[in-house]
C-alpha cells in the first residue's frame, strides 16, 4: 500500500490529541503514513501517543523567510512542471480575494511540499480545511494526485464560504466530526456526497472504565469541598471567563474547588478575574498537563464543566473531546448547546446542558449538580454508556480506511 502524507498544522500539539490518536490509528490498520507540518511544536510535553506513532515527521517553512534557499530551490525544481501554470493560475485567483501574507505563505509552502513529496506516495490528507488544505490544494494540482481534508470546528466557522466551495470541489473527499459542521460544508458543496460525517471519538482501551466510587460530596463541607475541573485551551471560544462569572454567582454556603488544566494566551486575563471576583483562593491554574495526568484528574473529580460559546471571529468548538474522555470515566459534564456538545450530552438524560454567555444558568446547574452527588452519578453513568456505544474511535479509523481505499483505488 502506497504512503499516505498527512499535513498538519502543527506537531504534536497537546491540545489535538484527537488527531494523534487517528494517526495511531490509521498505522495499526496497516496504513503507511509520512507527515508534514507546517508548524514546530511549541509544547514543553507530549503525550504517550505521540511515541507511539512510528511515522516520520517532516517540517515545512513555517514562514519563507526562515529557510529562504528551500523556498527557491523548491521554485527552481517546480516551475518547470507541465502543471506549474494550473498552480500559479489557483493561486492568483486566490490571492485577488485575499490578498494577505499568509495566502503566499501557503504558495511557498505548498512548492516546497511539491518538492519534496515521497516518491512512494501517491495521497495527500490535510487537517483543518483553513490553511493546511491551501497548502494541500496547492500542491495535489502540481503533483496531480488526489487530496482529501478533514475539517474540524475553526476552519470550519472562520473561513469565508467562496474559499471552502473551491476546496470542497477540488477534495475527493472531506470528513468533519459534528452535524454542525457537516451540515455548513453540505450546504457549500456541488457535490454533498463527499462530505461525510466522522466522530473523533476516544481510544476505549486508553480510557478504560473507572470502577471507583466516587465520594458522596455535596459541597456542604468547606473541609472536603466538590472537586470541579476543565481541561481546554484559555482561548474565547472555551467560555471560561463565563464559567468563572457563574462560579462567583454560587451560593456562598457552597463547598466547591475548580481545577483548570490547559495553556492558553488568556490565562493571566482569566487569572486576574478570578481575583476581581474574590474566588481566586478556589481555583487551581494547572497549565498543560500530559494525557496520564488529565486521566488521572477525571478519576478524582466530581463534575466536569466547558462553557463553550462563539467567539467574536465566529470561532467556535466542533465536539470537544474533553468532554467524550471526561464522560467514559463516568464524569458528569455540563456544557452548552454550542455546535457538537448536544450530539454526545442530552440534558438531564446524560449530561446538563445551558444556552452559551448564560452565567447565570450555567451557575444554576453547578449548584444543582454539586448539592446532588445521586444526580451526578446517574449522568456519569448513562454518559459513559453513550461513549463506548458511540464514540469508540476504531469506528472512525474504519470509515476512513474505505474512504481512502475507495479514492486512491486500493484494491
Amino acid at each position: 500500500m502506497a504512503k499516505i502524507v498527512i499535513l498538519l498544522k502543527g506537531y504534536p500539539r497537546l491540545s489535538e490529541t484527537f488527531i494523534a490518536q487517528e494517526l495511531l490509528g490509521l498505522e495499526r490498520a496497516g496504513h503507511d503514513l509520512v507527515l508534514m507540518s507546517m508548524r514546530h511544536p511549541t509544547d514543553k510535553k507530549r503525550h504517550p501517543v505521540h511515541d507511539e506513532i512510528a511515522a516520520p515527521v517532516r517540517y515545512l517553512p513555517e514562514y519563507l523567510h526562515d529557510e529562504p534557499w528551500r523556498v527557491v530551490r523548491s521554485w527552481w525544481k517546480m516551475r518547470r512542471h507541465r502543471k506549474y501554470r494550473v498552480l500559479r493560475k489557483a493561486f492568483l485567483a486566490d490571492y485577488r480575494k485575499d490578498r494577505s501574507r499568509n495566502r503566499v505563505r501557503r504558495f511557498g509552502q505548498a512548492l516546497v511540499l511539491a518538492a519534496e513529496f515521497p516518491v512512494d506516495a501517491n495521497w495527500l490528507h490535510a487537517h483543518f480545511i483553513h490553511t493546511p488544505a491551501s497548502v494541500a490544494a496547492y500542491a495535489s494540482l502540481i503533483l496531480d494526485r488526489g487530496w482529501s481534508c478533514s475539517a474540524h470546528a475553526k476552519d470550519i466557522w472562520t473561513s469565508p464560504d467562496w474559499d471552502l466551495r473551491a476546496k470542497l470541489a477540488q477534495a475527493r473527499f472531506v470528513v468533519t466530526c459534528t452535524k454542525a459542521g457537516f451540515d455548513k460544508l453540505r450546504s457549500l458543496s456541488a457535490d454533498p456526497s463527499r462530505i461525510h460525517l466522522s466522530y473523533h471519538g476516544i481510544d476505549v482501551t486508553r480510557f478504560g472504565p473507572f470502577t471507583g466510587d466516587r465520594p458522596a460530596r455535596d459541597g456542604s463541607s468547606a473541609l472536603d469541598p466538590v472537586i470541579l475541573m476543565s481541561v481546554g485551551r484559555a482561548v474565547e471560544k472555551k467560555g471560561y471567563a463565563v464559567l468563572l462569572d457563574a462560579l462567583a454567582l454560587l451560593p456562598k454556603k457552597l463547598a466547591w474547588h475548580f481545577i483548570h488544566i490547559g495553556g492558553g494566551e488568556l490565562l493571566g486575563k482569566l487569572a486576574a478575574q478570578a481575583e476581581a471576583l474574590g474566588i481566586a483562593e478556589r481555583i487551581d491554574w494547572q497549565g498543560s498537563r500530559a494525557q496520564e495526568e488529565v486521566l488521572a484528574q477525571y478519576r478524582t473529580s466530581d463534575l466536569f464543566v466547558l462553557a463553550c460559546r462563539i467567539a467574536s471571529d465566529g470561532d467556535r468548538d466542533g465536539l470537544p473531546n474533553v468532554l467524550v474522555e471526561a464522560s467514559s470515566q463516568r464524569l458528569a459534564c455540563i456544557s452548552t448547546t454550542i455546535s457538537g456538545v448536544p450530539e454526545l450530552l442530552s440534558d438531564g438524560v446524560n449530561g446538563l446542558l445551558v444556552a452559551p454567555d448564560d452565567p447565570q444558568s450555567l451557575s444554576s446547574a453547578l449548584a444543582t449538580a454539586i448539592q446532588s452527588p445521586e444526580l451526578r452519578r446517574r449522568l456519569g453513568d448513562a454518559a459513559e454508556k453513550r461513549v463506548r456505544e458511540a464514540f469508540d474511535h476504531r469506528a472512525s479509523i474504519r470509515q476512513l480506511t474505505e474512504l481512502f481505499r475507495s479514492a486512491r483505488g486500493d484494491k
